[in-house]
């Protein structure tokens, strides 16, 4: 997976999103990789906030890409392709887990829209650390086992992948344990706190988000989390 940094303007996400869909995503395809998606902040995801955004002065992550390769140490048509989008950028190599897709939650139906168009809703790309002290197979139990159906039960998801971070690919690359996207059925139910955590009143509000913290406290990081909102755009992968 590759993460690029940009700012976050929705005129200069819709500029990267042009570039990423007419130049970088057909030229990786051209050289023989396995384009899986492609995500960016663009106008489209602008209306959603953040859930975690980055503190001021910081640069958020504004784009997304996600290959398979053969080989992980054959990637210069990646390299090429990523560098010349003359934006901050790092690749990383992870584990994938689809934990939901489009179809198996009660928020969406399964996929009918083609490769390469604009998913449904908007997506949120979270960067996550393992806390300091927690060790790690304690932490994929509670992240796994734990926050993941929580999520599940608390959240109107229509698509959720676990990326865990093997180790990064990119000289100097910010140190991340987990790459996480979320899909929601649109930006309204990530700007309303009640159609966020499925609370039909406030007061069901406050328990949902109680629930939600202390999960989410129990493997996160909370002060490294970083979320941003995206356009997702999937594409046909062979087998």
């Amino acid at each position: 997976m590759t993460l690029v940094w940009g700012p976050d303007d929705p005129a200069a996400g819709d500029a990267l999103r042009d570039r990423l869909l007419t130049d970088t995503v057909p030229g990786l395809v051209a050289a023989g990789v396995r384009v899986q998606s492609a995500n960016v902040h663009d106008g489209a995801a602008a209306p959603a906030p953040s859930p975690a955004p980055a503190p001021e002065g910081e640069t958020p992550h504004a784009a997304e890409l996600s290959v398979w390769l053969d080989c992980y140490e054959r990637r210069d048509a990646l390299d090429a392709a990523v560098a010349e989008l003359g934006l901050p950028a790092a690749s990383y190599l992870v584990v994938e887990s689809l934990y939901e897709d489009y179809g198996t939650t009660p928020h969406a139906r399964p996929r009918w829209w083609g490769a390469g168009r604009r998913s449904p809703g908007v997506l949120t790309v979270a960067l996550i650390h393992r806390p300091r002290g927690l060790g790690y197979h304690e932490w994929i139990r509670r992240w796994h086992g734990t926050q993941s159906p929580v999520s599940a039960e608390l959240q109107p998801r229509t698509r959720y992948v676990r990326n865990e971070v093997v180790r990064a690919l990119t000289d100097g690359a910010p140190e991340l344990g987990g790459i996480v996207e979320e899909a929601w059925p649109s930006t309204g139910h990530v700007a309303d706190p009640l159609r966020f955590f499925n609370a039909g009143t406030p007061e069901e509000l406050e328990v949902n988000v109680g629930r939600m913290l202390a999960s989410v406290e129990a493997c996160l990081d909370l002060g490294r989390l970083r979320s941003s909102t995206m356009s997702e755009y999937l594409f046909d992968v062979p087998a």
